[in-house]
């Protein structure tokens, strides 16, 4: 008779099979030249945002064509099977990458030194076959080049009837390691296998005037690695759903981008609304305080130097929302009061003391400095 235990391994097993049961995939065997003839006929599809993730140096580009040549093993690469039988990466950019700057067709304005399409890698730091430094794909000669264009690597495609969920979760484990991807990148990439509206949404606000202008100090690498865009997710997850933050602020960001963009269990969002709350808001701090809206005091407390703080940013943000209807952006006199108010708060030396230093992530501190921006902004205006 079977056990208590018995049942709960059958019970388990169709768990499992259930989850199989939603899941389609296919193995295929892909020379390199013909994926770089699929990406050139858009048959391959690396999104333009998910491109700008490639990072590897011209060393590391360079020793992994060695690789190809010594015909060592190469890591499977996964893609995704959309409408029309084309193909979504969604990991692998590294190698097919290096693969397309060794042809010429690869187009990466965001690294240093930026490649452009037709400009074709030139080996460096090869360490196995030194004798291949300073060799483009043009001077290896033709059977080198053969080898090259032949050399194939295992392609694991994720069939369009796989269940959404599958492909967002196989996504998410595929990218712990390797190249480190930002929090933000990894959302970007992972949510967009839900349903790609809302990641587009907020890589289109991120791109919007007002808000480059207050967010100008940002970094080149905090750009690069799409903070801005974390901080357009973060002015909605914290405006519609504060309440369930708890500590982790990239737990919650990813909770509720999840919960925005699942079709399934989706949260309340306007989008409409949204944006026009958005773009009230930063145009009106951008009046006020252009690049300086989200800076902190000088060492003296005598002035605002230019920086960004993330917290001034959620208690500015946030802070103003009981008002952001009440004031006009071209209303010359609201807009220099709210400034005066802004700066004095920035000077303070309690506002000070609740947005500097670390460990500031928890519900009560977070709610202390949007109720002391609040307060001050209620007074005046």
């Amino acid at each position: 008779m079977p056990t208590e235990q018995d049942q709960q391994v059958v019970e388990l097993i169709s768990a499992i099979d259930s989850k199989l049961a939603k899941v389609h995939t296919q193995s295929l065997d892909l020379s390199f030249n013909e994926i770089l003839d699929m990406f050139k006929t858009e048959e391959l599809d690396i999104n333009p945002d998910y491109q700008r993730l490639f990072q590897w140096s011209e060393g590391a580009r360079s020793r992994f064509i060695e690789s190809l040549l010594l015909e060592m093993p190469v890591p499977p690469i996964y893609v995704v099977e959309q409408e029309e039988g084309r193909y979504l990466l969604i990991d692998g950019l590294q190698r097919i990458s290096s693969y397309l700057h060794l042809r010429g067709a690869l187009e990466a304005a965001h690294l240093d030194p930026p490649v452009h399409i037709g400009e074709k890698l030139s080996l460096v730091d090869c360490d196995i076959v030194e004798e291949l430094n300073g060799k483009t794909f043009d001077d290896l000669g033709t059977a080198l080049q053969i080898r090259l264009k032949r050399a194939f690597v295992r392609v694991e495609v994720v069939r369009k009837g796989s269940d959404p969920r599958f492909k967002y979760h196989m996504f998410k484990r595929l990218n712990t390691g390797g190249q480190l991807l930002t929090a933000q990148q990894l959302r970007n990439c992972t949510i967009r296998l839900l349903d790609p509206r809302f990641n587009d949404f907020i890589i289109r606000l991120s791109r919007t005037s007002d808000f480059q202008k207050t967010t100008a100090s940002l970094t080149t690498e905090s750009s690069l690695g799409a903070f801005d865009q974390e901080l357009v997710l973060r002015f909605f997850a914290m405006k519609n759903y504060r309440h369930a933050f708890k500590h982790d602020v990239g737990d919650f960001l990813t909770e509720y981008m999840e919960g925005v963009s699942d079709p399934l269990t989706a949260l309340p969002f306007d989008p409409v609304v949204e944006e026009n709350n958005f773009e009230r808001t930063f145009m009106i701090l951008n009046a006020a305080l252009g690049e300086k809206a989200f800076s902190y005091a000088n060492k003296a407390r005598t002035d605002l130097t230019r920086g960004f703080s993330v917290y001034h940013y959620e208690a500015i943000t946030l802070g103003m929302q009981t008002r952001i209807g009440n004031i006009e952006p071209s209303d010359a006199t609201q807009v220099e009061t709210l400034k005066n108010v802004l700066t004095d708060l920035k000077l303070d030396a309690e506002f000070i003391r609740i947005t500097t230093g670390g460990g500031k992530n928890s519900t009560g501190q977070l709610a202390e400095r949007i109720a002391f921006v609040q307060e001050r902004v209620e007074a005046k205006l």
